[in-house]
């Protein structure tokens, strides 16, 4: 059985992960969601959140893991959990992206999304008045993260959306070595507003064709199918 980490995006939290971990577990497998440092019911100050103390959190939570997880990032997760399998890559069975920013080394997370042929996202976000973070606009929220989810799912998220920290996403982050030793699997959403689903081609382009599968769903596939994306992840683990 395998042993999963769930690391969620922008604005959100652990709780994003409700319907799926059921399922996980259900199957006998270990599974867990954490808070990254000022999202969710994590008190951080967002003053002091940065891509390290991002990745540090999920290498603590690896290091209480009974073994090397599965570790997975939605969406801006792609950019810690990276940098995590740099940090300790004996703590990671395989990482798994899903629908999520694949770092190019050198390169932030804002510079990777400039290079993608549109920005869906840009027009939902207001930036906080102190400049440190940023906030979707909840009239927009539904349509960019979770048009095809239930609607019971779209309340509970909306009303749970939190201040995404800036600073972490403007880091540079630089890989090497650790971080190409870990195996590693994309799950593109083919119905994706948030992230253009051609620009997960794009950044999956030189991948083996059996470490990218593809699932027909929005950017929030935990809501609008936590069945399929838990089987999903359970053949990943396996694969």
């Amino acid at each position: 059985m395998a042993e999963f980490l769930l690391i969620h995006g922008s604005c959100h939290g652990a709780w994003c992960w409700r319907d799926v971990l059921p399922h996980l577990h259900a199957l006998g497998h270990g599974a867990r969601a954490i808070d990254l440092p000022a999202h969710g019911a994590d008190t951080t100050p967002l003053e002091d959140v940065t891509l390290d103390l991002y990745a540090r959190a999920i290498v603590a939570a690896m290091e209480t893991a009974p073994a090397p997880v599965v570790l997975v990032g939605h969406s801006m997760a792609g950019y810690p959990i990276s940098a995590a399998a740099e940090l300790a890559p004996a703590l990671i069975q395989k990482l798994v992206y899903l629908c999520a920013y694949v770092p190019v080394s050198g390169h932030s997370l804002v510079q990777m999304r400039q290079a993608a042929p549109a920005q869906p996202l840009l027009e939902a976000i207001r930036k906080t008045p102190d400049g440190l973070a940023f906030t979707i606009d909840p009239a927009q929220a539904e349509a960019k993260f979770y048009h095809d989810c239930p609607p019971e799912a779209v309340a509970y998220a909306i009303a749970r959306l939190g201040p995404q920290p800036i600073l972490p996403q403007a880091t540079p982050l630089r890989l090497g070595a650790a971080y190409a030793s870990v195996p590693r699997h994309y799950i593109r959403c083919t119905d994706d507003r948030t992230i253009p689903p051609e620009y997960q081609v794009t950044m999956t382009r030189d991948w083996p064709q059996e470490d990218v599968s593809a699932l027909d769903t929005s950017h929030s596939p935990f809501f609008t199918a936590p069945q399929a994306l838990a089987d999903r992840l359970i053949a990943c683990a396996a694969g």
